[in-house]
């Protein structure tokens, strides 16, 4: 495992971080989360192999997904060892306070959180999305009070217009309020639209980039494909069919299986490899869910493209609608 400073601040994290969204219960929103038993292997043997850097959210598998981490990792290790990670944003029940980045809301949710995973703290609390109904003054000041409180060590923020991002950081400075150490965004190869502002202001302000859905939601892997079987995860995840499947993605996922055959590694190690030679990324969220993946997802440190290849790779791409900000 390779380690790297976590954006400006003084942490260090592992080069690939454990996304625990698949982890929990399933749901009728979440029908191919896997259960408790069935995940606890695999947070385990993320640990194993040198992963100390861990993401979940309250809204994954209904909050299923934080007690299950939770739980795990006070079973497989010491809570000082890893760098835990968890949002703030989505329903988390019926009501009209039971969502978004009010101060409220806030307040409510991170302890829920810290009551669901089992620990005084978090590492990183994050931001899930944009809250429009809410004034940025009195989010980045909920938050800023979750820190001094000693909830959080850091805050974080994830997929949003790069002039809210830069608003949201002015609003701290401004009032001498804690800063956003992160940025989570969409970002992988058939989806490259956060390299126009975001990734080189994130570059400029010295931020850690936290890429999710770095394999494109299984796509880059080229197990599937337009005429192939998709999996039961596919076929139920609404949101990921609305985030690819333009022509011009299969022409990256066969540029990708192109360069994997050439060098002899799986699809997933190309893509991740491509990810980890930008030097603003500093660990992209990966999952796993199928024996495998997590030795695939760690060999791809070891894979070392060629200018050209690089090149070849990113040659196919075709600009995008924003996507996954909602």
């Amino acid at each position: 495992m390779e380690y790297t400073r976590f954006g400006n601040t003084g942490i260090t994290v592992s080069r690939l971080c454990l996304g625990t969204m698949t982890y929990g219960t399933p749901t009728e929103r979440w029908p191919w989360a896997l259960n408790e038993e069935q995940s606890r292997p695999f947070i385990k043997k993320a640990l194993e192999l040198g992963i100390n850097f861990f993401d979940t959210a309250d809204v994954y598998t209904a909050g299923a997904s934080e007690e299950v981490v939770g739980r795990a990792l006070r079973d497989f290790t010491k809570r000082d060892d890893v760098v835990l990670a968890t949002k703030v944003f989505n329903p988390m029940g019926p009501g009209p306070n039971d969502k978004g980045l009010s101060r409220k809301h806030i307040m409510s949710a991170i302890d829920a959180s810290l009551k669901r995973l089992g620990t005084d703290y978090v590492d990183l609390y994050q931001i899930h999305r944009w809250d429009y109904d809410t004034p940025i003054e009195e989010t980045m000041e909920a938050l800023h009070d979750i820190v001094k409180a000693g909830k959080a060590r850091y805050i974080g923020a994830s997929s949003m217009y790069s002039w809210q991002f830069a608003k949201a950081q002015y609003i701290a400075d401004l009032h001498g309020w804690t800063r956003f150490v992160s940025m989570q965004p969409h970002y992988n190869l058939v989806y490259r639209e956060e390299e126009r502002e975001m990734l080189p202001f994130c570059a400029d302000q010295k931020i850690a980039v936290i890429p999710w859905s770095p394999l494109a939601r299984g796509l880059l892997t080229g197990n599937r494909g337009k005429e192939r079987n998709e999996t039961e995860r596919a076929k139920t995840d609404a949101f990921g069919k609305s985030l690819y499947g333009a022509e011009s993605d299969f022409e990256v996922v066969n540029r990708v299986t192109e360069i994997a055959q050439e060098i002899g590694v799986p699809n997933a190690q190309v893509a991740l490899a491509w990810m980890l030679a930008k030097p603003v990324i500093t660990s992209p969220i990966i999952g796993a869910s199928k024996p495998g993946h997590l030795e695939d997802a760690v060999a791809s440190l070891s894979v070392k493209l060629t200018d050209d290849q690089i090149k070849r790779l990113e040659e196919p791409y075709q600009p995008h609608p924003v996507l996954g900000f909602s």
